[in-house]
């Protein structure tokens, strides 16, 4: 096999879900388009790693040097509650089922000792001094229902501590033991939501 087809499989076989076959696929497709599909996808991700960065505030993904994100902009979602959440296509779920209209704020992976994830590793240094800034009365873990993610939820309200006037939330039934937001539908995310239970 030529050795830029071979690199160009590995590269995509390492992202998420794709493997060796999909790599493959993949490739393949690129290659032999001949409607300039690979060079305008090539532009795309250059375009998007170089002007693309983590809000500040909450950490979803931004045009670089606007600041914030347009969730932590829009005013109308200064309601008072935060909702944590593991990373971005968490944030992308909970926008589609629209059952949450308040701040994100994405920690960047959960605690694990197997894998050595540990707290300075996550976005979780910042979030007692944005829940006064921002005057938030509710937080609510969208986390994986997994030992990581409660272990995660545990470590995350020990670090905030007891504060006047503000609650503690996790989603309700309709997360299954081990379930990724990914993977539920819009209903079950609207009942989970409206369903969420104070810890």
């Amino acid at each position: 096999m030529n050795p830029k087809i071979e690199k160009l499989i590995k590269l995509f076989a390492k992202l998420p879900r794709v493997g060796t076959r999909g790599g493959q696929r993949i490739a393949l497709c690129l290659l032999q388009d001949k409607t300039g599909r690979a060079n305008a996808l090539a532009t795309a991700i250059v375009d998007a790693t170089e002007n693309v960065a983590p809000c500040p505030r909450c950490g979803v993904l931004t045009d670089r040097g606007a600041g914030v994100c347009e969730f932590c902009r829009d005013t109308s979602r200064a309601n008072g509650q935060l909702c944590i959440v593991r990373d971005l296509s968490d944030v992308w779920t909970l926008e589609k089922s629209s059952v949450f209209h308040g701040r994100y704020h994405i920690i960047g992976g959960l605690l694990s000792g197997a894998s050595g994830v540990l707290p300075q590793d996550l976005n979780i240094a910042t979030l007692p001094t944005r829940i006064s800034d921002e005057k938030i009365s509710e937080v609510i873990f969208a986390l994986p229902n997994t030992v990581e993610g409660k272990t995660t939820q545990h470590y995350i309200v020990s670090t905030i501590g007891d504060v006047d006037g503000l609650s503690y939330s996790e989603l309700a039934s309709g997360v299954p033991l081990g379930g990724d937001l990914d993977y539920l539908d819009e209903g079950t995310l609207t009942l989970a939501f409206g369903g969420r239970k104070s810890l």
